[in-house]
């Protein structure tokens, strides 16, 4: 989908903020000129996926804020691997970023396993804006200023709620 049309979806289902964040080995060298032409009523913040190896590839959000910068452990439940397997890699992953959320679903979906992990990090849930049906399934909800900033902030200190699609 194109980046105009995802932000089209995800505001017809009522969103206040979304975050493009295309993975770095796909990102095309215009890819923010693509993400600023984007006509929507919704808050705007661009970011990356970035390819990182530990232990294997995994994947780290960078989401740029105005002054303010979000890094999140992506999807880990889609790894196949345990959770004990998560931990030693989330040590590692420490050493290289400075991280500040984990995402525990998978394209959306909840994963219970993942979702009971006592970790130190919030939690998030996100879905995916491959296709229309990955839109909509999970996302959060906080109360903060309507601030690129402010939203970063309250995600970073886990006032939020992950909300899913019934």
């Amino acid at each position: 989908m194109s980046p105009q049309e995802v932000a089209d979806a995800y505001e017809s289902k009522g969103y206040d903020f979304i975050a493009f964040t295309d993975h770095d080995y796909l990102l095309k060298p215009n890819y923010l000129d693509l993400y600023r032409q984007v006509r929507t009523n919704m808050m705007v913040f661009y970011g990356i996926e970035l390819s990182v190896f530990v232990n294997g590839n995994i994947h780290v959000a960078k989401i740029e804020g105005d002054r303010e910068i979000l890094h999140i452990f992506n999807h880990i439940s889609e790894y196949d691997f345990t959770p004990q397997q998560l931990l030693v890699r989330l040590e590692q992953l420490e050493k290289m970023y400075p991280l500040d959320a984990v995402e525990i679903t998978k394209k959306g979906f909840r994963d219970a396993v993942f979702e009971a992990l006592d970790l130190r990090y919030p939690k998030i849930a996100s879905d995916d804006s491959h296709t229309h049906t990955g839109i909509g399934r999970a996302w959060v909800e906080l109360d903060a200023k309507r601030e690129k900033d402010s939203i970063i902030q309250a995600i970073r200190s886990g006032e939020f709620w992950n909300c899913y699609l019934s």
